[in-house]
């Protein structure tokens, strides 16, 4: 079984074509979304469309809640641009899932809205709080909300980022991950890797420019054309 994991799409619909593009090469079984389709970025309803059209499991994230649950008022933009359906399908994703893959027992979930998990990359504790919730010892996270793609170990287990689509910090390609494996508690070989695509800065950044009504849009294209964290 071959499983591309992504998530923090964040209306950045251009990066999605190519890794879209890119994973028709790789041919994953399946897709799973780990978070934050809409947001930041002035195609979220393409993103969110392309979320339900290709992946096969779901788990919601922050800005998926904030928007779809309509707590903001400056997401009114987010609002209008996605309709009242698809906001429902956003506030009612579930907030984790787990799997079990080649015997290693994963919990899946994005950051905030699970656990405070704020500083994920850096603080190794903290990474090691989320391996126990829902009353079980997991031997695996992965999860999104970060923008940056890692794979580590800890005492506890694996610990994997699937870094971010379409709002990548420090290196600001698309990435996603990959996992392949066999489905099951049975010990088995498994494989996780960072799929990295270059895409067209620019032409994500153009398009929000033209785009007077984008709520924080400096903030979206700085991060998009530098990979630096602006808002």
């Amino acid at each position: 079984m071959k499983i591309a994991m992504i998530g923090d799409l964040h209306g950045n619909y251009v990066a999605t074509l190519a890794l879209e593009k890119a994973l028709q090469r790789v041919q994953p079984d399946e897709i799973w979304f780990l978070g934050d389709a809409v947001g930041k970025g002035p195609q979220s309803r393409e993103t969110c469309d392309w979320v339900r059209s290709h992946c096969t499991r779901f788990v919601g994230g922050n800005w998926d809640y904030g928007v779809g649950g309509r707590e903001f008022a400056e997401d009114g933009y987010f609002w209008d641009q996605l309709g009242d359906e698809r906001l429902a399908w956003l506030n009612g994703l579930p907030r984790e899932m787990d799997a079990h893959i080649s015997g290693v027992h994963f919990r899946l979930f994005h950051g905030r809205p699970v656990t405070p998990l704020m500083s994920v990359q850096a603080d190794k504790d903290v990474l090691a709080a989320a391996f126990r919730a829902n009353g079980v010892q997991y031997s695996g996270i992965i999860f999104a909300d970060s923008h940056r793609p890692f794979v580590r170990t800890l005492h506890e287990g694996y610990a994997v980022n699937t870094g971010s689509v379409g709002n990548s910090l420090g290196v600001n390609r698309a990435h996603a991950l990959i996992v392949e494996g066999e489905m099951g508690s049975a010990p088995a070989p498994l494989t996780m890797s960072i799929l990295c695509v270059p895409y067209d800065n620019e032409a994500m950044a153009e398009i929000a420019r033209r785009d007077a009504a984008l709520p924080h849009a400096d903030a979206f294209i700085n991060e998009v054309l530098t990979g630096v964290y602006s808002r």
